[in-house]
C-alpha cells in the first residue's frame, strides 16, 4: 500500500469513527482563560489539578463511549495525566473516546475591518500537527467567528477566515489528521434567523470554493457548522421547526455531498433546545450527510454545575453528562422528546 493510500484509509476510519451511529463529538477544549471564566461564576478555583479533575471527570463518567465518539482537547490537557499517571489521550482511548485537540490560537481583530475577527495559528502548524498525532490525536479543530451587526459580515472577513480554514485542513490532512472545519456565524445580537440565514450561507459558500482551491478531499472533513438560528436578543425567535427547515435548506444550497457528516455547535443556545433543533433535523430527510453534535456548554453545562470542585459531587455530575449525551444521541437519530427530560438525573 502507498504512503498516500495508507494515509486515506486512516483518515476514513477516523471518521468513520467519529460519525459512530448514534455518536457525537464532545468540545472539552475550552483555553485556560475560558474554562477559568467558567469556574469562577460556580466558586470552583480554577488550577492545574482542578482542570484536570474536572476533564477527568468528564471521559471517566460510565458508559460514556456509548454516546461520545471523540473529544476535543486544549494543548494542556493533551500534555496531561490523570490521577492515577495515566496519559489524557490513552485513557480516553480506554473509555472508546477518540482524542481530537484544538490547534488554533484564537479570533483576534481583523485589521482594516471594525468589529470582525481572523482566527490564528497556522505559523508552526505543521510541525504542531505532527507532534500532536504523536501524543494521539487523531483529529483536529479549527473555529473562526463570523459575526452579525451593522454592515457585517463583510466579504473580506468572509474570505479571510475561508483562506485560513482551507489552509488548516490541507496541512491536517498532511499530517493524517482529520479536520473538522468549524466556521461559526455567532448568534450574539437582535439580527433575524434570515439574516443568520444569509451570511451561514455566504460563509459556506466561500469555504468550500476555498478547500476546492486548496486540494482538501471533503471525504476526510467534517462541518462543524451553526444552526440557522435567530440571534440572542431578537424579539421574534423562530421555532424549532423553523429552525430545523432553515438550516437544512441552507446547507443543501452549499455543502458538497462529498462531506461525510456535519457536527453542529451548540453556540450558546439553551441544553434542550440544541438537542430538540438536532432531532427535528434528523426528523426531516433524507440529507447527503450524517447529522450530529459537537457540544461544549450544551453537554457540559449541567455536569459542571452538578461538580463545582466537590469530589463528593463526582457521580452526580456524570450521571448529568451522561444524561445530556443520551439526549442528544437520541437527537441523531430523530428519537429526542421532551419525555427524556422528565426521566430524574440524580
Amino acid at each position: 500500500m502507498t504512503n498516500s493510500a495508507a494515509t486515506s484509509q486512516e483518515l476514513s476510519s477516523t471518521v468513520e469513527h467519529l460519525l459512530g451511529d448514534g455518536k457525537g463529538i464532545l468540545a472539552a477544549d475550552e483555553s485556560t482563560p475560558t474554562i477559568t471564566k467558567r469556574f469562577d461564576k460556580l466558586g470552583i478555583e480554577s488550577t492545574a489539578d482542578s482542570r484536570r479533575d474536572y476533564r477527568q471527570m468528564l471521559f471517566a463518567t460510565p458508559g460514556i463511549g456509548e454516546f461520545i465518539s471523540g473529544a476535543i482537547l486544549y494543548d494542556e490537557t493533551i500534555r496531561s495525566e490523570t490521577s492515577d499517571g495515566t496519559p489524557f489521550p490513552q485513557a480516553m482511548e480506554r473509555a472508546g473516546i477518540m482524542p481530537g485537540i484544538k490547534v488554533d490560537t484564537g479570533a483576534k481583530d481583523l485589521a482594516g475591518a471594525p468589529g470582525e475577527k481572523v482566527t490564528e495559528g497556522l505559523d508552526g502548524l505543521r510541525e504542531r500537527l505532527a507532534e500532536y498525532y504523536g501524543m494521539g490525536a487523531r483529529f483536529a479543530k479549527w473555529r473562526a467567528v463570523i459575526a452579525i451587526g451593522d454592515g457585517i459580515p463583510s466579504s473580506y472577513c468572509i474570505h479571510t477566515n475561508a483562506h485560513a480554514l482551507a489552509r488548516y485542513a490541507a496541512l491536517c490532512h498532511e499530517a493524517n489528521i482529520v479536520p473538522i472545519v468549524e466556521p461559526e456565524v455567532t448568534m450574539d445580537g437582535d439580527h433575524s434567523i434570515d439574516r443568520c440565514y444569509d451570511a451561514t450561507k455566504a460563509t459556506l459558500h466561500a469555504l468550500f470554493d476555498e478547500l476546492y482551491e486548496q486540494r482538501v478531499l471533503l471525504e476526510h472533513i467534517l462541518l462543524k457548522a451553526n444552526m440557522v438560528i435567530s440571534g440572542s436578543e431578537c424579539p421574534e425567535q423562530a421555532g424549532v421547526d423553523e429552525v430545523a427547515d432553515k438550516t437544512l435548506d441552507c446547507l443543501r444550497r452549499v455543502v458538497p455531498a462529498a462531506v461525510p457528516g456535519v457536527v453542529f455547535l451548540s453556540g450558546g443556545q439553551s441544553n434542550e433546545l440544541a438537542s430538540a433543533h438536532l432531532n427535528a433535523m434528523n426528523q426531516r430527510g433524507p440529507v447527503p450527510w450524517i447529522l450530529s453534535f459537537s457540544y461544549a456548554r450544551a453537554l457540559q453545562g449541567p455536569a459542571m454545575e452538578a461538580w463545582r470542585g466537590d469530589a463528593s459531587n463526582v457521580e452526580t455530575a456524570q450521571k448529568a453528562l451522561h444524561h445530556r449525551a443520551r439526549c442528544n444521541s437520541a437527537a441523531t437519530r430523530g428519537e429526542y422528546s421532551e419525555e427524556m427530560e422528565a426521566v430524574a438525573v440524580g
